[in-house]
């Protein structure tokens, strides 16, 4: 019974969700063609995030929790978030001031929606192209900096499944070095909630934490074990908490598999 009322709650959050993301992305592209950012779009942009916390909180269960916004330093940065699920996007996007997200290539070329996000500082990144979109995508990086933007990346490139193994790219190696900004990470739990292909939004407590941020000037290694290190540990810890809390989703073996293993890399207290 509980997964049929879960179910039905998603289809009325998915109908309302995708139904106002569609009516949003007309809205801000039209106005888009003719003005460009405007304060209108930008508060709309704002409402689209706020709202799509409220329908998930009322209608599919699911409360939000962001902290650790004190360690957003000042000034430019880029912030590095794990991905599992829509619910980052805009869980994340009213913490980080004028955001700049990076966006693949095939979602910018949707009519209207990749108008809206070019005139909020979207940047486009061409995934077919490895590492030869690097130089285009870095450039706008320079320019959204230099227009007061925070760039959002999420380093792994795609949504992960809850506790999945890490699978970081050379995307964000590559911008901390060349940008020489500070990196904040940034860790959540909210794909044991929204799965990655999961059919159905199970109630629950999502989280998400802004991690100290990791300065310029360290080497690429250096860098990039430090930000996986950081993110990793503190989702683990996050997502654990929710398990041991008690979580309604039915935990598969699969599942059960990831959170042993996250056990055992958890740091001996």
């Amino acid at each position: 019974m509980t997964t049929v009322i879960a179910a039905i709650r998603t289809a009325v959050f998915y109908l309302l969700f995708i139904g106002q993301t569609a009516l949003v992305a007309i809205i801000i592209g039209i106005v888009a063609l003719f003005a460009g950012r405007t304060r209108f779009t930008w508060a709309l942009a704002q409402y689209w995030c706020w709202s799509n916390v409220q329908l998930l909180r009322i209608i599919a269960g699911v409360r939000t929790e962001v902290t650790g916004m004190e360690n957003i330093p000042q000034g430019g940065c880029i912030i590095a978030s794990k991905h599992q699920s829509d619910w980052d996007v805009f869980a994340i996007f009213p913490h980080t001031g004028r955001p700049a997200y990076i966006v693949k290539k095939e979602l910018m070329n949707i009519p209207f929606f990749g108008w809206a996000a070019r005139s909020l500082d979207c940047i486009e990144i061409d995934r077919k192209k490895g590492s030869e979109a690097i130089p285009a995508m870095m450039l706008e990086a320079r320019a959204a900096l230099d227009r007061g933007c925070r760039i959002v990346i999420f380093p792994e490139g795609t949504r992960k499944a809850a506790l999945a193994p890490p699978d970081y790219r050379q995307g964000i190696v590559r911008m901390y070095t060349e940008l020489n900004v500070p990196v904040v990470p940034v860790a959540l739990n909210s794909g044991l909630f929204w799965g990655r292909n999961s059919l159905i939004i199970w109630p629950g407590l999502a989280r998400g934490r802004f991690l100290p941020a990791i300065e310029p000037g360290l080497s690429p290694e250096a860098f990039a074990e430090r930000l996986s290190s950081a993110i990793e540990t503190h989702t683990d810890a996050l997502s654990l908490a929710a398990v041991d809390a008690g979580i309604t989703r039915p935990i598969d073996a699969a599942l059960a598999q990831r959170i042993a293993a996250a056990r055992q890399r958890a740091p001996a207290s």
